[in-house]
């Protein structure tokens, strides 16, 4: 499905960052190592870099981060990129300043291992920011998020603290925002916000 999405001439999600990405990534350490889950594309990566960040951008489609790299070549920054499966990746131990997750949909369990590799992978003062669908998108007239078939790849902010009990939050809200990113991501929508940090 990815690849053929993301086959398309246009960008499906935009080639800006994700607002709320774009208000809050200064909370990141300035000129930190950023991790970008389910980067497809590579809008946000590109962005990241742009402002001084070494970032790597991991998603499951090859087409998807070769756009994101053509992306960054186009706007005079680099990125690292891996195709990876979120399912088997392994994150590491304290080496990252930052996570970004911006709609990173993945069943229940793979996502309960993710953020619980997410705590430990953080450096000490590393942020985590995170954007998704939660259920209540189904109810909205905007465009994007899971499909009603796949309802527990939405996400809650209650699963979301105790999946990240361990980090300290400093923004945690299911808001409804209006989202423009490319033709996929489209009108009133709503969404769970998170900006944890990784005490010292």
């Amino acid at each position: 499905m990815w690849d053929q999405r993301y086959s398309e001439e246009e960008f499906a999600y935009g080639t800006a960052p994700n607002d709320f990405l774009r208000d809050e990534y200064s909370r990141i350490p300035a000129g930190g190592r950023v991790l970008c889950l389910a980067e497809g594309e590579g809008r946000n990566a590109v962005f990241l870099a742009k402002q001084g960040y070494a970032v790597t951008a991991v998603d499951l489609s090859p087409v998807g981060l070769e756009k994101a790299q053509n992306l960054a070549f186009e706007n005079g920054v680099e990125i690292s990129i891996k195709v990876v499966d979120l399912a088997e990746f392994e994150l590491g131990h304290e080496v990252w300043d930052g996570i970004v997750s911006i709609a990173a949909h993945v069943p229940p369990n793979v996502r309960k291992k993710l953020h619980s590799q997410v705590v430990t992978s953080l450096k000490k003062g590393g942020v985590f920011i995170l954007e998704a669908y939660t259920e209540r998108q189904l109810e909205m007239t905007g465009v994007g998020g899971p499909p009603p078939s796949q309802k527990d790849l939405f996400m809650s902010l209650d699963a979301l603290q105790s999946e990240l009990n361990d980090l300290d939050f400093r923004i945690a809200a299911e808001v409804e925002r209006n989202m423009s990113e490319g033709k996929y991501h489209q009108g009133q929508s709503a969404v769970v916000q998170v900006v944890a940090c990784k005490t010292p």
